[in-house]
């Protein structure tokens, strides 16, 4: 059986890491839908039923202040 070479990227990173999840950062490229992120909206994920009822971002925000509007204040 051959032995592989190993280059001298894959020499600096730790012997706990398996080579399958070595990456190669010279063939990295910035996240292009990273500008489209807006941080001050979370995303969240709906189950599939939901998503099939409340096509729309703006569906689920009515709903929820709705639902907001029927739930008691909380005193602190």
């Amino acid at each position: 059986m051959k032995k592989k070479q190993t280059s001298k990227a894959s020499e600096s990173i730790s012997d706990d890491m398996l080579p399958e999840y070595e990456l190669d950062y010279r063939k990295a490229r910035p996240n292009r839908f990273a500008a489209q992120i807006n941080k001050d909206r979370p995303a969240v994920t709906l189950d599939p039923d939901i998503a099939e009822v409340f096509t729309t971002p703006e569906s689920v925000n009515i709903v929820l202040r709705a639902l907001i509007t029927t739930m008691p204040k909380i005193v602190r």
